[in-house]
């Protein structure tokens, strides 16, 4: 799509009382509504003013809607344009993670507002383009191995990632890896944990076969308490079997997509530092884009011993909180690429902080993203406006609605393996397609929005220096 041509906005303007003073706008409320996307689903908010005109952010996927409520009398009375001090106001109720996401709803929210009320696209109040369409990488969600019982074929997984070739996509991602160690002989550890993994993933796979999308999350959910042991504490290792395999599953991909487009990889297992460093070495040979969260985020001496131990480049972020928190990484020189999710980094001014921190220490940015496109379109406009920006993650082929979620001017969103970024006020957005969230969220009735009112009193003595 070529994004310099003319469109027509006028829908958006009728949703927008352009005769309005910015400097008497008003935030009256906070509303939110729940969304079925996978896999935990995500919260979508609403924040209204005086004046008529609404603005769209979007929590975190798995995130509780208590995150936001209790910004919500913390905002209301303020004037929404004044986006900066809103944020430094309200960042102290974030966190590493979902933590965040309250925050960094509020804070897209408060973008589109601004956006619409001025009659200018995001991007340019950060201060302009730096490219006329942001390169979007193509996700697999190929989870066979924990579903059904069995790992896909890799020349099955290489014909997936080449019809994504084929649809424009010039960045490929695997997030399958880490199904390759659930093969008996493929990793050794404690039998206990050993046996309660295997217990907890056939569960799995029997209710993915049989049961409701309910019982699925609950037990994905299993699986994920057993993953809340941090890598180092696993005593999980993985053997010359497993290594051969992942190797020649790697390599039997890379024989259908040849080597010419970058190949990130993600999820390896909750293995220590010295397994992570021989998994790294036996991929190398592949010309990788990025080996991603091979440790948690905050070990930074780890991330250091590792990048110093392979020339494969790696890559963190997904789940750190505000850009000072990525220094110590970028500092150490434990990463080449930083990958925050612009849900938990702090939303789309401080993304755009870590992109100017990251190119200072000689790293590029590419984004997170399994969410909706109120998301997706904060954080093109973020990408937009960043000069190290390498990609923005897609993976929702696997849905024929996600995009009409919203109604804007922008469609298709994806196109040949960019996505276009208008210059329609705000994020783009002149409003939610109700009967679609309806149809694929759980609330049915016919007004999506959950008040927030029994927080319109919630008040706390906030300040954090004496």
């Amino acid at each position: 799509m070529d994004s310099t041509k003319t469109m027509d906005y006028s829908e958006i303007f009728n949703h927008i009382r352009t005769s309005s003073s910015p400097s008497t706008l008003k935030i009256t409320d906070i509303k939110i509504c729940k969304v079925d996307l996978p896999p935990w689903g995500c919260h979508l908010i609403r924040i209204d003013t005086n004046q008529g005109v609404s603005g769209y952010g979007e929590m975190r996927d798995g995130a509780s809607a208590s995150y936001v409520k209790l910004l919500k009398s913390r905002l209301v009375g303020e004037n929404p344009c004044e986006v900066d001090r809103l944020f430094r106001k309200i960042k102290q109720f974030g966190g590493p993670a979902r933590q965040s996401s309250g925050v960094c709803a509020v804070e897209l929210a408060l973008w589109d507002l601004a956006g619409k009320v001025y009659g200018v696209p995001v991007y340019q109040m950060l201060g302009g383009r730096f490219r006329d369409k942001v390169r979007l990488y193509g996700d697999t969600h190929i989870e066979e191995g924990r579903f059904t019982g069995k790992i896909m074929d890799p020349k099955d997984v290489g014909n997936v990632l080449k019809g994504y070739m084929d649809k424009g996509f010039t960045v490929l991602k695997l997030l399958s890896v880490e199904l390759l160690m659930a093969q008996e002989g493929n990793y050794c550890g404690p039998l206990d944990w050993v046996e309660q993994l295997r217990a907890v993933e056939e569960k799995a796979r029997n209710v993915a076969l049989y049961g409701s999308q309910a019982e699925i999350s609950r037990v994905n959910g299993q699986l994920y308490d057993f993953n809340r042991i941090p890598h180092p504490f696993t005593n999980m290792h993985v053997t010359e079997q497993g290594l051969d395999c992942l190797e020649s599953y790697i390599e039997e991909i890379r024989s259908v997509i040849g080597y010419k487009v970058p190949l990130a990889i993600d999820h390896f297992g909750h293995f220590p530092l010295n397994d992570m460093i021989k998994i790294a070495r036996r991929l190398e040979r592949f010309n990788l884009a990025w080996l991603e969260d091979m440790l948690p985020w905050y070990l930074t001496e780890q991330y250091r011993i590792l990048k110093q131990s392979t020339t494969a480049p790696l890559a963190t972020g997904e789940d750190i909180y505000l850009a000072e928190n990525f220094e110590p990484l970028l500092a150490a020189g434990g990463i080449d690429m930083v990958h925050p999710d612009i849900l938990t980094s702090g939303g789309i001014l401080e993304t755009k902080k870590l992109g100017d921190l990251a190119a200072r220490y000689g790293a590029s940015m590419a984004v997170h993203m399994c969410e909706s496109p109120i998301a997706s379109l904060a954080a093109a406009h973020m990408a937009t406006a960043s000069e190290n920006f390498f990609a923005l993650e897609y993976d929702a082929f696997d849905s024929s609605w996600w995009e009409d979620i919203i109604n804007g001017p922008v469609k298709p969103m994806m196109e040949q393996g960019f996505m276009s970024v208008t210059d329609a006020p705000g994020l783009g957005i002149v409003s939610l397609n109700e009967d679609m969230i309806r149809e694929h969220g759980p609330i049915k009735e016919k007004d999506i929005w959950m008040s927030t009112d029994d927080w319109n009193g919630e008040v706390s003595l906030d300040r954090i220096w004496s």
